[in-house]
């Protein structure tokens, strides 16, 4: 049992992971967990999986990591991530390559604790309505009996969701939350990268200690100007004409499909 910092969704956003690695070494946690994407979207996909490398992170794979190196097409993508991602395809290192292929699809913490990226036999899937949360807990019921929390990304949005047999409640993400053990949980820590918030260009994630189940949010500065300078300057923003011929081949030919 351990106190665990919980990150996900860092898109290559290497300013952002580095605000919170620091406040996570500085609340002196055990170890990282990291719900995946770690690739994609930002200009430093490299160097951020180098840092979950060295760290040694409890890492999974999400739909970019799965993406940039050929394991899913640009399908269910938007028109900004499908150019990010085809850039991100070409730069990422083959050391980088092969650390995102070692990752599995899912992993189990102390006994008790699910990670996932996205919906459970979804990768792809936004979990985001109580009829997804409660299809996903019959998922967890089904593949993974015994585990009553289930902790996922994605959706870049910090989320508690508490389920007795019938009901599905979402809880604020304010303040540390004790996890009763006659519940099942579905927690999301927010997402490292915040270039497509609109609202706050903060860094989000969570702790978890995985012996008290208590859980606690944090959003925290970092460096969105520079971050974003470097995406936009080494190609990874999609330009308005670029945009309009990708609307248009889905216009002519329907989904990215065969493109990806």
């Amino acid at each position: 049992m351990a106190l665990y910092g919980v990150i996900g969704d860092i898109h290559g956003n290497r300013e952002a992971l580095l605000a919170v690695l620091a406040c996570l070494d500085r609340r002196r946690v055990d170890g990282l967990i990291c719900l995946g994407d770690i690739v994609g979207y930002n200009a430093d996909s490299d160097e951020c999986a180098a840092l979950m490398q060295n760290r040694r992170a409890l890492a999974i794979a999400g739909n970019h990591d799965l993406i940039s190196i050929g394991r899913l097409g640009f399908k269910r993508c938007a028109n900004k991530v499908i150019y990010s991602l085809k850039r991100t395809r070409r730069n990422l290192a083959p050391d980088t390559a092969a650390y995102l292929a070692s990752l599995p699809a899912h992993r189990v913490i102390d006994n008790r604790i699910l990670l996932v990226h996205a919906g459970i036999r979804d990768v792809q899937q936004y979990v985001t309505t109580p009829l997804q949360i409660l299809q996903n807990a019959g998922y967890l019921r089904a593949d993974f009996p015994g585990l009553n929390i289930c902790l996922f990304g994605h959706v870049h949005t910090q989320k508690v969701y508490e389920l007795d047999d019938v009901e599905v409640r979402e809880l604020a993400p304010a303040g540390p939350i004790t996890l009763r053990e006659d519940r099942v949980y579905f927690v999301n820590p927010g997402s490292v990268d915040a270039a497509r918030k609109q609202e706050y260009k903060l860094a989000e994630f969570a702790l978890i200690d995985s012996a008290t189940l208590k859980i606690e949010f944090q959003r925290i500065a970092y460096d969105s100007d520079a971050a974003e300078a470097k995406a936009v300057a080494n190609g990874y923003r999609i330009g308005p004409v670029t945009d309009r011929l990708y609307a248009l081949r889905r216009r002519l030919f329907g989904q990215w499909g065969a493109w990806g």
